[in-house]
C-alpha cells in the first residue's frame, strides 16, 4: 500500500500492542516526529511500562504535539490509539492547529501480536490485554472517519506492513515555487467587460475568451467571480480557461460556494445577485453547467506563493492558519471574521482581521469593498466599487 500524508499532518498509529507500530514509525519517520507514549511515561517515570504514569505521560505528549503542530511540524503519536477516547484528542489538537489527522492502522491477528510479545521480557501482562486490544479497535474501525480523520489507512498482515510506503505530499494551497510577477484581481461579480478592459490594460492579449499573458505574468482572482453584474457565465468561461491553461490561479469567493452549493441542489437563499447568475446559466449548455460546478468545487481556499512571501485569500488569512487546511481555514478565508452583530442594514459586523495582523508573509485579499487600496500590516485589499 502506498501511504501518501500530507506534509503538515498529526499522524496517529492504531494498533494492539505488539503489533509493530514503534517499528513502522522508525522505517518511515524522522525520530523527532515520533512522539511515543512508553517514551513519556519513561520520561515521567523513570519507566516506560509504568502504566500508572500514562495520564501524566500523555499530558507531556500532547503539551509537545501542541507546540510541533504550532510551528508546522508534523508529528507521529506511536500509542495503541485502540480506544475512540484516546483518538478523540488527538483529532481535538490537529483541528485546533488546522492541519490533517490520519490514522495509520497496523490490524494484526491478534496470534502475531500475543507472540511478539511473548518474546519481549519488558511485556509482563497477561494475553487478555492484548485481546482487549485488538477486540476494541477492530469494534471502532469503520468509525474513524466519523471521529474526524481525513485520511484512514488499515494494514492487515505482516506482508503488507513491510511492504508499505510513505510519502508526503504538499498541501493543494502550497504553491510557494510560483514566484510570478502576479497581477492579482478582486471580484469580478459578473462584470467580464470591465474584466477584459483590466486585463488589456495590464499587457494581457485577449481575444474573446482565450487570453495570452505577458512573458512571465501570471493572474490571481481572488473570487467572487460570479453575481451581480450581466455576464458571470462569461466571466466563469474566461477564468476557466486560464486556469486550465496554467495563465491563472483562482480562489474561492462566498458567492461562488454559494452558488456551488445551488449546482449541488442545495437549498439556499436566492439574494445578493444569484438570481441574475442562475438566469444567465439557464441560457447555458448543461455540459457547461457541470464543468462549473467541477472548476468550484476544485477550488482551494488560499494559496502561499513567492515562497511563502505572499498569500492570497477571497476574504483574508491570518497568519496562524496560512499554509493549513481545515474547515475553519477555508471559512476564514470565505468570509474573513466576524463579531457576531449586524449593522443597520442587517448585514454582518466584520472584525478588523487585518489591524492585528503581524504575519510576515504579505496578505491580499477581496470580499470587502474599500474606497481606495490601502496597505495594513502587510496587508492590501484592492476590491474597489467599480474599474476605473
Amino acid at each position: 500500500m502506498k501511504i501518501t500524508v500530507p506534509e503538515l499532518a498529526l499522524v496517529a498509529l492504531v494498533g494492539a500492542s505488539g503489533s509493530g507500530k514503534s517499528t513502522f514509525a522508525r522505517s518511515h519517520f524522522r525520530p523527532t516526529e515520533i512522539l511515543s507514549s512508553d517514551f513519556f511515561r519513561g520520561l515521567v517515570r523513570d519507566d516506560e511500562n509504568d502504566q500508572s504514569a500514562t495520564k501524566d505521560a500523555f499530558d507531556v505528549l500532547h503539551y509537545v504535539a501542541a507546540k510541533r503542530l504550532a510551528a508546522g511540524k508534523m508529528v507521529v503519536v506511536d500509542a495503541t490509539n485502540v480506544q475512540p477516547e484516546s483518538r478523540k484528542p488527538l483529532v481535538a489538537l490537529a483541528r485546533e492547529y488546522h492541519c490533517i489527522p490520519v490514522a495509520i492502522v497496523l490490524d494484526l491477528p491478534e496470534r502475531v501480536c500475543q507472540d511478539r510479545n511473548k518474546a519481549r521480557p519488558d511485556r509482563d501482562f497477561g494475553p487478555h490485554v492484548v485481546r482487549n486490544h485488538v477486540r476494541t479497535l477492530r469494534q471502532s474501525l469503520r468509525g474513524l472517519e466519523r471521529e474526524g480523520f481525513r485520511h484512514v489507512f488499515v494494514l492487515r498482515s505482516e506482508e503488507e506492513i513491510a511492504a508499505a510506503t510513505v510519502t508526503r505530499e504538499p498541501l493543494y494551497n502550497d504553491r510557494k515555487a510560483d514566484h510570478g510577477p502576479f497581477d492579482i484581481i478582486g471580484d469580478v461579480h459578473g462584470c467580464f467587460d470591465e474584466l477584459t478592459a483590466l486585463l488589456t490594460r495590464l499587457g494581457y492579449a485577449v481575444d474573446g475568451f482565450a487570453v495570452r499573458p505577458p512573458e512571465g505574468r501570471k493572474a490571481v482572482f481572488l473570487g467572487d467571480l460570479v453575481d451581480r453584474g450581466p455576464k458571470s457565465p462569461d466571466v466563469l468561461r474566461l477564468v476557466m480557461g486560464m486556469v486550465a491553461d496554467g495563465t491563472a490561479l483562482c480562489v474561492p469567493g462566498n458567492h461562488d460556494m454559494k452558488l456551488l452549493r445551488k449546482l449541488r441542489g442545495r437549498d439556499v437563499q436566492i439574494t445578493h445577485g444569484l438570481a441574475e447568475t442562475l438566469e444567465q446559466l439557464a441560457g447555458e449548455t448543461p455540459e457547461f453547467v457541470a464543468q462549473v460546478r467541477a472548476f468550484l468545487d476544485g477550488l482551494v481556499s488560499h494559496y502561499v506563493l513567492d515562497g511563502g512571501k505572499l498569500v492570497v485569500a477571497h476574504a483574508g488569512m491570518k497568519a496562524e492558519m496560512q499554509g493549513r487546511g481545515s474547515g475553519k481555514v477555508r471559512d476564514f478565508a470565505l468570509y474573513g471574521e466576524t463579531t457576531g452583530e449586524t449593522d443597520e442594514f442587517g448585514l454582518p459586523v466584520r472584525h478588523n482581521w487585518a489591524a492585528e495582523y503581524r504575519g510576515a508573509a504579505t496578505v491580499v485579499y477581496g470580499h470587502t469593498p474599500v474606497p481606495a487600496p490601502e496597505w495594513l500590516n502587510h496587508t492590501l485589499n484592492p476590491r474597489v466599487p467599480r474599474v476605473v
